[in-house]
């Protein structure tokens, strides 16, 4: 059976797709067959990136397609082992369609309360729609060196009612540059990194893992 991953915010720029790209790089490098439905059409931003890594070469391939509606990515996700629901921001009702049909729901949030927020809020509808809290994981993206500030961070999610996977991704030229070049951010050449990274990925992994048990 197809695993489905949404990955949705109701703001952008707090790395969505970066995130849905993380997941779908170490998933392929698995051996799984994977596909991202990018149903952010004014953007295309994974879309873009699939063809930033086919001229570059960069292995796995990585299915990536557009569509306009959650009911099309839908419609032949069962030829894959796992499709990734890049969502777009700014559509409570695209997310809540998104949030139906995922088996895991990532929301992604910067640190600030103009991030924290409408993240925690978009949470909120998606509980009274009646999706599963443990369904919801929140991860910490483009954070900053002050430990202090993720821990509070946490605290502001944890006291909402959701929890958030271990590690961070800070905000980090590195980072940039290798999506520049159609790399996921596992695929950074710094160690440190490509930890991090690999960390927050696994923690998604790990509760996909539960979720199938």
């Amino acid at each position: 059976m197809t695993v489905l991953v949404g990955v949705i915010s109701q703001k952008g720029g707090v790395s969505k797709s970066t995130l849905a790209r993380l997941i779908a790089r170490e998933y392929a490098a698995a051996g799984w067959d994977v596909k991202i439905a990018d149903l952010d059409i004014s953007q295309g931003t994974s879309t873009d990136w699939k063809q930033r890594r086919e001229v570059n070469n960069i292995q796995p391939q990585i299915a990536v397609e557009q569509f306009r509606t959650v009911a099309q990515a839908l419609k032949h996700a069962d030829v894959y082992d796992i499709v990734i629901l890049d969502g777009a921001p700014h559509s409570t009702q695209s997310s809540l369609e998104i949030a139906r049909a995922s088996d895991l729901v990532v929301l992604p949030t910067g640190l600030s309360l103009d991030d924290l927020k409408p993240s925690v809020l978009l949470a909120h509808e998606l509980v009274n729609a009646k999706i599963a809290t443990d369904k919801i994981i929140f991860v910490l993206c483009r954070v900053g060196d002050r430990e202090n500030e993720i821990e509070e961070a946490r605290s502001y999610i944890r006291k909402a009612g959701y929890d958030t996977v271990a590690g961070s991704i800070p905000e980090k030229t590195a980072y940039r540059q290798a999506s520049d070049n159609g790399r996921a951010l596992s695929e950074v050449t710094f160690p440190t990194l490509k930890q991090r990274a690999e960390q927050v990925v696994q923690g998604i992994i790990d509760l996909l893992s539960e979720q199938e048990e």
